[in-house]
Order: structure tokens, then C-alpha cells, then sequence
């Protein structure tokens, strides 16, 4: 039983595609810095204008939101982050200060690594700053194809394009996503969202359940998506090839 105030440690490789990526040197360096937090939809990491003190890994079904405030209060999500990666890394560093709101969509488990034991171990490893310095790459490149698909697709292919990025990253056919949380990830009003979804479950695409979207055929709201997501896929893999192992 654990002792109360006590610290959670890491043990073995979390379920975080970009920690499992790095060398067993450089994964050793992060380690007894990593601390694992359970986090619900709804959490918010930073908000605009915040001090950036921290880097969170997001494993197993974790998603994180980054939402860019806009005109008239509304907030358009730019940016999704599940296991395959971190929150907080740019240029291979920590930002001093988050542009936008950084929101956790799905709850789980997230690693919290402070951005001084970040920086001191990459003071000690080139092969880790290469890592986050790629995935840093990777990143930028996804929040120019976000871009580009807000202004170049439909709501219709936008909307397939999110569902099945989330599924993509729980690995589950049914998404604890509203159609409010739809709506923010398309920068639309909730009845607008709600309109798209009734138009795939009219084709028996998706269902709907009490705060969740059920994909009901995921073939056919593969092929009503945009390309968006396949190109920022092998974008990431081309920039991480030849990287450090896990049993480097």
C-alpha cells in the first residue's frame, strides 16, 4: 500500500511511443524525474500566457488539446497529442510561455517531467536533444497541415478527420467525445457539429451514446476524411527514422 504524500515512480517503459523511442541511456536520464498524474477531461495544463515549468508525456489513451482563442470567445483546436508524443516541447525545448490553452480531452495518465531536469539532460545526451529536436519537427509540421485543413476542407472531412484521429489514439471504437467537444475541435457552433453527426449516423457511419460517438463503420469515415492526418503520420516517420533505440 502506497504511503500517503508519497511519490509515484516509473517503472519500466510507460506507454508513450516517444519515451519507448529513446536509448536506454537517455530514458535513464529522464526517469527519476518522470512523475506519473492522473488526469480527467477537463484539466487544463496551461493556459495563453502561462510559464511553461514542465514537460507531460500523455500514455496509453491520454489525449491533450492545444485551443487557440479566437473572436468572440470561441477557441478553435489546433493541435491533438496522445501517447505518440509530449506536450511542451518546441525547438527540442521547453517555451517559456504557452501560446494557447493546453486542455486535457481524454483523461489518463500523464508523466510530468520538469523542464530543468529536461534541460540538464540534455545538457548530458546530443542523441536525446536530437530526438526532441526531431520530434520538435514533427510538430510544426502538423500545426502547418492543422493550417492548412481548417482552410482547404469541409466540416464534413474535418469532422471524420478528428473522430478518427481520437480512435486512432484510444484504440477504441467508442470516443468519450461530446458534440460540444466536437464543435471546439472544428471551431464551430454546437449545431453545427450536431448537424454532421446526425448526417453520419443518417449513413449508419457513426451512433451516439450519453457523451460519446460510437463509430459504427470505420472504413467509411476513413474515406470522408482528409489526408491531413496520413501526411502529419508520415511526416513524424521520416523525421524520427534512425533515432535511438529502446535497447540502444
Amino acid at each position: 500500500m502506497p504511503i500517503p504524500g508519497q511519490r509515484k515512480q516509473v517503472t519500466g517503459r510507460p506507454q508513450n511511443d516517444l519515451l519507448q523511442l529513446l536509448s536506454r541511456h537517455d530514458f535513464e536520464l529522464l526517469a527519476p524525474h518522470l512523475q506519473p498524474v492522473d488526469m480527467a477531461a477537463g484539466h487544463v495544463l496551461h493556459h495563453a500566457g502561462d510559464t511553461v515549468t514542465a514537460v507531460h508525456f500523455p500514455c496509453g489513451p491520454a489525449l491533450v488539446s492545444y485551443a487557440v482563442p479566437v473572436e468572440d470567445d470561441r477557441e478553435v483546436e489546433s493541435l491533438l497529442i496522445g501517447r505518440e508524443g509530449a506536450v511542451g516541447i518546441a525547438g527540442g525545448r521547453s517555451p517559456q510561455l504557452a501560446y494557447s490553452r493546453v486542455v486535457v480531452k481524454l483523461g489518463g495518465t500523464l508523466l510530468r517531467l520538469p523542464q530543468r531536469a529536461l534541460e540538464q539532460a540534455q545538457q548530458r545526451s546530443a542523441a536525446l536533444s536530437d530526438v526532441l529536436s526531431r520530434y520538435a519537427d514533427g510538430q510544426f509540421a502538423q500545426l502547418l497541415q492543422s493550417a492548412a485543413c481548417n482552410a482547404a476542407h469541409s466540416i464534413e472531412q474535418r469532422a471524420a478527420k478528428w473522430i478518427m484521429s481520437a480512435h486512432e489514439h484510444i484504440g477504441e471504437a467508442e470516443i468519450p467525445l461530446t458534440h460540444e467537444q466536437l464543435a471546439g475541435m472544428l471551431g464551430v457552433s454546437r449545431s453545427y457539429a450536431s448537424r454532421v453527426i446526425q448526417m453520419f449516423k443518417a449513413r449508419r457511419i457513426l451512433a451516439t451514446r450519453r457523451g460519446a460517438i460510437l463509430i459504427l463503420d470505420a472504413p467509411a469515415l476513413q474515406a470522408r476524411a482528409c489526408g491531413c492526418n496520413e501526411a502529419v503520420t508520415r511526416h513524424f516517420g521520416e523525421v524520427l527514422r534512425g533515432t535511438a533505440s529502446a535497447d540502444g
